[in-house]
């Protein structure tokens, strides 16, 4: 798989922030289908950075309303990747916003 596809987007949270500053821990969501070792040969190759250890985790599908209406949603479940570098490795993903 290539790794722009095995990569979907970095997850961007205030949780997600102070893991990425205090602990080195960056989190993004992953193609389904990747496994730990496709995911961290991905993070390599597109930051060339040194992952140490990749957790993953299936985020379940949740349920909305629309106010006023009948209506009921439903989201898509996704997988997320907390992802570990190696001591003194920083990524610039969250930089700029």
């Amino acid at each position: 798989m290539n790794p722009y596809q095995v990569i979907v987007r970095p997850v961007d949270t205030e949780k997600t922030r102070y893991l990425a500053s205090e602990l080195g821990q960056y989190t993004f969501e992953v193609d389904h289908r990747a496994n730990k070792i496709e995911i961290k040969r991905a993070l390599e190759t597109i930051y060339e950075v040194d992952v140490v250890s990749v957790n993953t985790m299936i985020m379940p599908a949740k349920v909305g309303r629309r106010r006023g209406r009948r209506l009921v949603l439903r989201r898509p479940w996704w997988k997320k990747a907390v992802v570990k570098l190696a001591e003194g490795q920083r990524l610039d993903v969250f930089e700029g916003v």
